[in-house]
């Protein structure tokens, strides 16, 4: 790889994530298992959500829907229910297509190229990377949040703005490092999210310093919590019209100090839920999909 330095440069890099990581281990409920579709989930939690909010919902997850089957099988709305809390809806609903889609597929099963995982609903390349890393054993370019931010901060540590298509080559170079070394890429992964959860408890985020950082904005009065609000209200009372819904949530705009919303954005709000899957409709009423 053009201006990436030989494996023998990342030595001491190898040597500082794993002792790092080490001092650093995280006891995760998802690290118990080599399942595929328990490692999916808890990859497509943790986009976006934080650990502490993942833990219980994982548990809660598997228990409810042990199998990509017993998810393929479940209607919509007790997956969007069990989902409420992690945000971000659509991973719920992707999660499940992936599990119809891998039972039609591949027999119920994942499959383990990564052609063939980004080939299903929803994984894209840092997820399906987590299945094959996690479940598998297997070398693959896992770029997330923690692991780039490891790179940003100790190799990185110079650059501003900085695009993944930099990052991307020291990630594999430095995995055929670790691997040289006899580190195995399950381990040698979960030392470097180990060390960058550390690393932006402890210092500046290093995220900042990258091109693809996007800082969220708040959730409160946001087009994001009416979206989810209009969700909850429609799976809890459900054939309703949106005018009833768009009054129903102007008074909980109201309860909560704020301006209500402008006319016809309820229904536009529920059109992008249906247009993502998440809602239908019939006539004027409004369902779960």
């Amino acid at each position: 790889m053009e201006g990436v330095p030989g494996s023998g440069a990342f030595r001491p890099f190898v040597r500082l994530v794993l002792q790092s990581g080490h001092e650093h281990y995280r006891e995760l409920p998802w690290r118990a298992t080599r399942d595929p579709y328990a490692v999916l989930v808890s990859e497509v939690m943790l986009q976006q959500t934080q650990v502490a909010r993942v833990v219980p919902k994982y548990a809660e997850w598997l228990e409810r829907f042990p199998t990509l089957g017993t998810l393929a099988d479940a209607p919509l709305e007790p997956v969007l229910e069990l989902w409420s809390g992690l945000g971000y809806n659509r991973r719920a609903l992707a999660l499940k297509r992936t599990a119809e889609s891998a039972c039609e597929l591949y027999a119920g099963r994942l499959p383990e190229t990564e052609a063939e995982l980004r080939s299903l609903p929803g994984i894209g390349p840092a997820t399906a990377a987590g299945v094959r890393v996690f479940a598998h054993d297997a070398p693959a370019i896992y770029l997330e949040t923690n692991v780039r931010a490891v790179f940003l901060h100790d190799l990185l540590g110079d650059r501003e703005d900085v695009p993944d298509t930099r990052v991307r080559p020291l990630v594999h170079a430095a995995l055929e490092a670790a691997m040289e070394e006899g580190v195995r890429p399950r381990d040698w992964y979960t030392a470097l999210l180990d060390r960058g959860a550390h690393l932006k408890r402890s210092v500046p985020n290093p995220s900042q310093r990258s091109a693809h950082h996007r800082r969220q904005s708040p959730f409160e009065g946001s087009r994001r919590q009416k979206r989810a609000w209009l969700l909850r209200a429609v799976m809890a009372d459900p054939g309703c019209s949106a005018d009833e819904y768009a009054r129903r949530l102007a008074e909980f705009e109201r309860a909560a100090g704020r301006a209500e919303p402008a006319p016809g954005l309820s229904e536009e709000l529920l059109g992008v839920l249906t247009s993502e899957g998440l809602l239908a409709r019939e006539g004027e009423e409004w369902f779960v999909a």
